[in-house]
């Protein structure tokens, strides 16, 4: 788990940006002092920016291989079953025609693992979430727009508020915010 739980009083520390290069930098300078629990956010895809804040998740390819087993097998099973358990002579045709199995062992298998896929994507990464602290920050709306933003999880273990925000000003952010758990709105 990459951010803190909302047990803790802190979520983080923000800085925000004016140019995706500086965030790069940033990024790049934070793992290199050690910190491990830290987030980006961006209007548009920075090339290496997942890389550089080490993500390296291997889950959802994993869960898209075994959707696609399990339907593939899910496919090929039913039709077994139903050829055993309603035989039908056809002209001397097998009970179990593997060719003629083919196409629907196909579609399920493609089915399952697009399923197992946008499923596992969304239960990682804790989705839909009606409300996350970062949105209680003002600036924060601008990551949709112009603005660069690097969050410091309150996690790390090498995360100390004043410490992180003296570490955060060396970079010269446009602006530092702190973050905190708020309750979710009813």
């Amino acid at each position: 788990m990459r951010e803190p739980a909302p047990t803790t009083p802190s979520f983080g520390l923000m800085a925000e940006f004016d140019r995706p290069e500086r965030l790069m930098e940033s990024v790049r300078r934070a793992r290199e002092a050690g910190f491990r629990r830290m987030d980006a956010y961006s209007p548009f895809p920075i090339d290496g920016l997942a890389e550089e804040l080490g993500f390296r998740d291997r889950r959802v390819p994993r869960l898209t291989l075994f959707g696609g087993v399990f339907g593939a097998a899910v496919g090929y099973g039913m039709q077994v079953y139903t050829n055993l358990a309603f035989p039908i002579e056809i002209g001397g045709r097998p009970l179990i025609a593997t060719q003629a199995f083919m196409l629907i062992t196909f579609e399920l298998t493609v089915l399952f693992a697009v399923l197992f896929a946008i499923g596992g994507m969304l239960a990682l990464n804790r989705l839909p979430r009606l409300h996350h602290p970062l949105f209680d920050v003002e600036a924060f709306h601008l990551a949709s727009a112009d603005k660069f933003f690097l969050v410091i999880f309150s996690n790390d273990a090498m995360f100390d508020p004043g410490k992180t925000r003296g570490f955060l000003e060396g970079f010269a952010p446009v602006r530092i915010d702190v973050v905190e758990h708020t309750e979710e709105p009813e």
